[in-house]
């Protein structure tokens, strides 16, 4: 097989870590991410990961309290997944390194872009955690970040669905899937698939977006790849 990405930035959601459960682990499903990481690696991909923390804490659960304080704890979750997520990765046979956007001593570096790259080059995986560090941003702005800082050739984005659809097709069985997007195109329509603000800093850094079904067995190793299509957003 052969990768048309030679550097990418997965964002997966903390969701598809718990498997059916809805909360908290499925340790097959955590494994099976996992694996398909691994197995990106040996193929010569050098892979940065940004798991969310959905499957412990949205910040939509906290409208009662201060949203900074919903926010925070919406960081700390993703630090959680972060860790699991890194130590799945080892357990299949490849190194991995966490990176939180804030200090946190004894659990993992702070982020700096520079040691990130050199870990890349290394044929090391880099699991970032924290988001952006900062109130009133989603991991999908972190991700973007993160994505642009590595100087990755695409944004990942591994969905619950197919791809982008014009509405949820969950709800509308007449929502049409998306082949390939504009930036443009994407914001004048008001998709909900990804923040605005992370597909405006794709576009002001030319950085490509591929979104596609996490389910199915290989599909992240597909989509790099090139056996999945999903939608791309350019």
């Amino acid at each position: 097989m052969q990768a048309k990405y030679k550097r990418i930035l997965l964002k997966i959601s903390g969701e598809a870590l718990s498997g059916n459960k809805g909360h908290g682990y499925d340790t097959q499903a955590l494994a099976q991410v996992a694996k398909q990481i691994a197995d990106l690696s040996k193929l010569g991909v050098q892979v940065g990961v940004v798991v969310g923390g959905g499957n412990f804490w949205r910040g939509r659960q906290g409208d009662e309290m201060d949203r900074s304080t919903a926010d925070y704890m919406g960081m700390l979750a993703t630090v959680i997944n972060a860790l699991a997520m890194a130590d799945s990765l080892e357990r299949q046979g490849v190194e991995a390194r966490v990176l939180t956007s804030f200090s946190i001593s004894g659990i993992g570096e702070t982020f700096n872009y520079k040691n990130a790259d050199r870990y890349l080059r290394e044929g090391k995986i880099v699991v970032f955690g924290g988001g952006t560090g900062n109130p009133y941003f989603t991991t999908d702005t972190g991700a973007s970040l993160r994505a642009v800082e590595i100087k990755a050739d695409a944004l990942l984005l591994a969905k619950n669905i197919d791809g982008i659809y014009d509405s949820d097709p969950k709800t509308n069985p007449s929502a049409k899937k998306f082949d390939k997007l504009t930036y443009d195109e994407y914001v004048a329509m008001g998709l909900k698939a990804l923040d605005t603000s992370a597909v405006v800093m794709c576009k002001e850094n030319g950085l490509k977006i591929h979104a596609f079904g996490l389910d199915g067995e290989g599909s992240i190793v597909n989509a790099v790849v090139g056996e999945q299509a999903g939608t791309v957003v350019y």
